[in-house]
């Protein structure tokens, strides 16, 4: 796996990337925003055919997935926003033999690129196994205070034809702009894993993994359906199952994000999740992060949780080392973890820190009863509340400090009063590791590199930090400082940063994290250093020349479909091999699709398919391009950023690309040129007049000469600006340093200049 942060382009050479919002790796948090407003109870209506409605609710039809058009209308007192149509039909597993239906909202069903603040689709859930109406909403903000990419939700009102429905959740659907929203991408492989997807390991053949339950697979890709490949999930559960105990630090930690996961184990021991995968192998997304090349956990569906309970378990005492159902059933998520002496350690750090820190009971008993007088004059009238156990409003009340029998053993706050304290009986005594996550390093310059990482202790400062690397053959110690100085992050962050400096453009480097406490526990990671390649002073001239993100009538494959394409050009006086190279989606997937093996004339065009049909042709790349935006970029076998580029909303048939070829001047083109040179108005230019050489050229002397003069500019290989003039035939060059340099004509030719 390649950790190379990725630098931008100037021109033809790597301009510098700031650092990114987020650590390599490290998710993201949305604010709730309108839509997940939670101090308020918004209204939603739905305006949707009676006939239809009455269909939905015939017992034959309750499985039925069929979205129906429909009108919605949010309200939450301050924005009044509808949208019509939208796609509406039930969701859920057993709720929809429930009286209190859940439903699913979606925006995008009949409006392509539909989205609604951000979402494509809404979740509107009963919880009619909850009569306190409140539990999953406490355990998704738990997790999001606990820093685990959940869901946002909120309570709101649901009418459906102007008659009211009742209280429901709304939760945040998970989906690819779920997890572009966390972690920045979208193009790995999300998996929605349900029962009984226990992670077992049947084999090293991807395409076991697609076994089926029911009419559904036990683990769905969510996304690249069309490419359908479930390589990395075969892999991480080998890996999962097979690892033995003295490589699974190294190995797992390498593929999984663990340590967000033992966190995640502890949120759910605490609020007494049964139905994840722990116990019951059900009801968790899996992403394959590309960002960090590891396997995200992703929580789902958490109304069977603090005391709600139809096991016969008292899961407010179980034993939080032995939690998983007992048995032949398989568990390795929970017991390989449980088991390991690192993780165990990890594990009983986290939910004593849980307990202890991150949740003060006084002031979540709080939130909990003020949300409580908020939603109370909702549930007065729910229609539907009454109507699956029986529940009255005095119920409602009372649930929230008394169990009701039958399967509602807790009352909310008594669950989590009895949880806590028997955690902290059952904890063991841990002496944990450091932690070190989200290890990220960043190119500032050709010859800076910063480094940083999260670092988690279990025992008060001091602590040692710092990185060990390898530069020409030789090893290094740098400390690294989370004090706000050495582009670390805000002071006592947890962030430990510094940088390398003086790197050789030739010179590649690798490094790890040490962190020792003031006990002496020692953590050294990533196990495999991290390797960073040469800058190097060879960058091809290629570049991101044109490309379109929607083609509906602008240019057919040879298939006649018309997909997303990207135009490669080659600004080159010499003829380059592609068949080494890489175009991506994903500036930190920098080995997504290797390009054909074929050679670029110079000055010639490449025309890629960008329509995640590799079986096509040797020119159908295994991604496609976002119309709301993203990224692309040409990288080499190493890794080293060859041309890149982020990009916003685009329009259809509507192409963005550089003006001349090869320039920094990006233009939307309303006649595109797929795999020609860029024209405005198909202006065609005489080329014999913007030809030019330079010589002697490499020059050891103060002086080059052009064969014809020009306007032009010359860059060194931090992609500055060094000279600009016109009419340039002779140039003097005593005063510039060695090395490499770009000269780039008014009309975008370039040509390089070495100086020796």
């Amino acid at each position: 796996m390649n950790y190379v942060k990725i630098m931008r382009k100037l021109l033809l050479f790597l301009s510098i990337l700031t650092w990114s919002v987020l650590l390599l790796g490290q998710a993201n948090f949305p604010e709730n925003g309108p839509l997940f407003i939670d101090t308020v109870v918004p209204r939603i209506d739905i305006f949707v055919n009676p006939d239809t409605l009455e269909w939905l609710y015939e017992h034959e039809n309750l499985e039925s997935n069929i979205e129906f058009h429909a009108a919605f209308v949010y309200d939450n007192g301050t924005i009044r926003d509808s949208i019509n149509p939208v796609g509406f039909r039930l969701r859920g597993n057993t709720s929809r033999y429930s009286q209190k239906k859940s439903f699913k909202i979606s925006f995008n069903t009949f409006t392509s690129g539909g989205k609604y603040y951000g979402v494509e689709k809404l979740n509107l859930n009963g919880e009619h196994n909850d009569p306190s109406i409140i539990r999953s909403k406490v355990c998704w903000d738990i997790l999001r205070k606990w820093e685990i990419p959940a869901p946002r939700a909120n309570h709101v009102e649901v009418y459906i034809n102007n008659n009211y429905y009742g209280l429901y959740i709304n939760v945040e659907h998970i989906d690819e702009e779920f997890v572009k929203s966390r972690f920045g991408k979208n193009d790995g492989n999300l998996f929605k894993c349900l029962w009984p997807a226990d992670l077992d390991y049947l084999g090293s053949n991807p395409d076991l993994y697609k076994l089926e339950s029911g009419d559904r697979r036990v683990y769905q890709l969510k996304t690249n359906k069309e490419t359908d490949d479930y390589t990395d999930l075969a892999q991480f559960i080998d890996i999962l199952n097979n690892t033995p105990d003295n490589e699974l630090v190294c190995k797992l930690g390498a593929f999984f994000n663990v340590y967000d996961y033992l966190k995640v184990i502890a949120a759910d021991i605490l609020t007494g999740n049964w139905d994840g995968p722990i116990y019951n192998q059900n009801n968790f997304y899996l992403y394959h992060n590309t960002t960090s090349g590891k396997f995200e956990y992703i929580p789902y569906d958490l109304d069977n949780t603090m005391g709600i309970d139809w096991i016969g378990r008292d899961w407010a005492n179980r034993n939080i080392y032995d939690w998983a159902k007992h048995g032949d059933n398989v568990r390795p998520i929970y017991t390989r973890l449980i088991n390991h002496p690192e993780f165990r350690e990890q594990y009983s750090f986290y939910i004593k820190k849980l307990v202890t820190e991150t949740l003060n009971m006084d002031s979540l008993t709080q939130r909990i009863e003020k949300t409580r007088s908020m939603i109370s004059p909702f549930v007065i009238n729910d229609p539907y509340y009454p109507l699956d156990y029986g529940y009255t409003f005095s119920d409602f009340l009372n649930s929230y400090y008394q169990a009701l029998g039958n399967h509602v053993d807790y009352g909310l706050i008594p669950y989590l009063n009895t949880r806590m304290a028997s955690i902290l009986q059952q904890l063991e005594n841990p002496n944990m590791k450091p932690v070190i996550k989200y290890i990220q390093h960043h190119r500032a310059s050709p010859s800076e590199l910063q480094i940083r990482a999260f670092v988690d202790i279990q025992h008060p400062p001091p602590i040692i930090v710092f990185a060990e690397f390898t530069l020409e053959y030789n090893d290094y110690f740098m400390d690294l400082y989370d004090d706000g100085n050495h582009n670390d992050g805000e002071a006592g962050d947890l962030i430990y940063g510094n940088s390398v400096n003086n790197i050789p453009l030739s010179a590649s480097l690798s490094y790890q994290i040490n962190v020792s406490d003031n006990l002496g526990n020692q953590q050294f990671l990533p196990c495999i250093p991290v390797f960073v390649p040469a800058y190097g002073s060879d960058t091809p001239l290629l570049f991101i020349n044109e490309f379109m993100a929607s083609n509906d009538t602008t240019i057919a494959d040879e298939t006649g479909n018309y997909a997303d394409w990207i135009e490669v050009y080659n600004g080159d006086d010499e003829a380059i091999w592609l068949g080494n190279k890489f175009l991506t989606d994903n500036l930190d997937n920098t080995d997504k699709w290797q390009m054909p093996d074929v050679e670029l004339e110079a000055g010639g065009f490449a025309l890629f398919w960008a329509d995640g049909k590799p079986h096509l042709g040797p020119y159908h790349t295994n991604f496609k391009l976002s119309k709301s935006g993203e990224e692309i970029g040409i990288f080499s076998e190493l890794g080293t950023s060859i041309d890149g580029l982020s990009y916003g909303s685009q329009s259809t048939d509507i192409s963005y690309g550089r003006l001349p070829n090869g320039d920094n001047n990006w233009i939307l083109f309303t006649k595109p040129t797929p795999g020609s040179s860029n024209m405005p108005n198909a202006i065609v230019e005489d080329k014999s007049k913007l030809s030019f050489e330079v010589y002697p050229n490499p020059v050891s002397g103060h002086t080059v000469y052009f064969t014809s003069g020009i306007n032009c500019r010359i860059f060194n290989t931090s992609g500055e600006q060094v000279f600009s003039g016109n009419e340039v035939s002779v140039l003097d060059v005593s005063t510039y340093n060695k090395g490499l340099y770009i000269i780039v004509s008014e009309k975008g030719l370039r040509r390089k200049l070495i100086i020796q």
